[in-house]
């Protein structure tokens, strides 16, 4: 098993994927599968997105 360094995303794919599960067209698991991340992390973007358009 290979060891998975850390990523430091951009704020503009963090919105991205945030913006794309707001929008339920997908499944999270989708959503991480498609952009590689894992689904806890679109989560996390999405209460930061929310939290910060309130």
């Amino acid at each position: 098993m290979t060891k998975r360094t850390r990523h430091n995303h951009a704020p503009a794919f963090k919105a991205k994927v945030a913006l794309a599960a707001l929008k339920g067209e997908k499944t999270l698991a989708e959503l991480a599968q498609l952009y590689d991340v894992h689904p806890n992390q679109i989560t996390s973007w999405k209460a930061q997105l929310a939290e910060g358009a309130a």
